[in-house]
């Protein structure tokens, strides 16, 4: 049973780096970009989040199913690739996939400093290590936690040239006012919280403070952990998603979130490359306008 599941696993690895994939799919699936306001720079609007899915510790099937979703992502524009020192073992399988996939170009390394010592500077190096990269695109203070003493590491770090942005986060719409006390206060490239057809309480003041402060916005919990995906499956897609190219609820909710203007990136997780590329594609074709925006989110309440 291992040997077969190992087969199964090397040919969805090999699928998707693009070997055997039906023609057209990459190019159909190619990531849209969003630019990040402090600097210029265009980043696929779809990026890959870590938290639960690649926590599988050494297990070696595991750890390639995870290379395989990594390596989709890689075919489809590859982007921003978001782990954290909390997620367990997902960043040291960040760093297997990106050694066993021949350091693919296109990653834009994300991570966080999660730790209550005043000094993160030896966390970090730990989080560089078992990625195996030079060195990170974007550090965040995760959850806020000791954010006075990390950001100013994180700052002088990019001051130094060993990293070139810096942010903060939240999730589960915790901490909103500290979160906005800091944005407006701090010198931040990158600002990462919860946002998704259900929770939506970032519109009131998140959202548009990120445009006023021109902060990138990376968008967590695009599907509450599984939990809005799972209430609708099997449940029929309305006829009028076809008008934004909606194949699927997860895409439709993840055009709900990428037609908010202030939103740079939005990182949904998962385990399967054919959902991987699913989300991917989301991004590519028309987005909901405001009138349709309101039809998803009603649908989305009565069902």
């Amino acid at each position: 049973m291992k040997r077969t599941r190992r087969a199964l696993l090397q040919g969805a690895l090999g699928a998707a780096m693009g070997l055997a994939l039906p023609r057209g799919l990459v190019a159909a699936t190619s990531s849209p970009t969003r630019v990040i306001p402090s600097s210029g720079e265009a980043i696929p609007a779809v990026g890959l989040g870590t938290w639960q899915t690649f926590n599988v510790g050494k297990d070696p099937l595991l750890r390639d199913e995870s290379a395989a979703v990594m390596a989709a992502f890689f075919a489809t524009g590859g982007g921003m690739i978001d782990s954290s020192p909390m997620y367990g073992s997902s960043q040291s399988v960040v760093g297997y996939g990106l050694e066993k996939l021949g350091r693919p170009a296109g990653l834009f390394a994300a991570d966080k400093v999660w730790t209550r010592a005043a000094d993160g500077r030896p966390q970090i190096e730990e989080s560089r290590g078992n990625w195996s990269v030079p060195r990170f695109d974007l550090l965040q203070v995760h959850n806020l936690l000791g954010w006075e003493a990390h950001l100013e590491t994180l700052l002088a770090m990019k001051a130094a040239g060993e990293l070139r942005y810096v942010g903060i986060t939240t999730s589960h719409g915790r901490r909103h006012e500290l979160f906005e006390q800091v944005m407006r206060r701090q010198p931040l490239d990158f600002v990462q919280f919860t946002y998704n057809v259900a929770d939506r309480a970032a519109e009131q003041r998140l959202l548009p403070l990120a445009r006023e402060r021109s902060l990138a916005v990376i968008v967590n919990r695009p599907f509450r952990r599984g939990a809005l995906t799972d209430r609708l499956q099997g449940r029929a897609l309305p006829d009028w998603a076809a008008e934004i190219g909606a194949v699927s609820w997860a895409q439709l909710l993840l055009k709900f979130i990428l037609a908010e203007p202030a939103v740079t990136v939005v990182i949904p997780a998962t385990t399967r490359v054919d959902h991987l590329q699913e989300n991917k594609a989301a991004a590519v074709g028309p987005l909901p306008d405001r009138d349709l925006r309101q039809r998803i989110a009603a649908v989305v309440r009565e069902l």
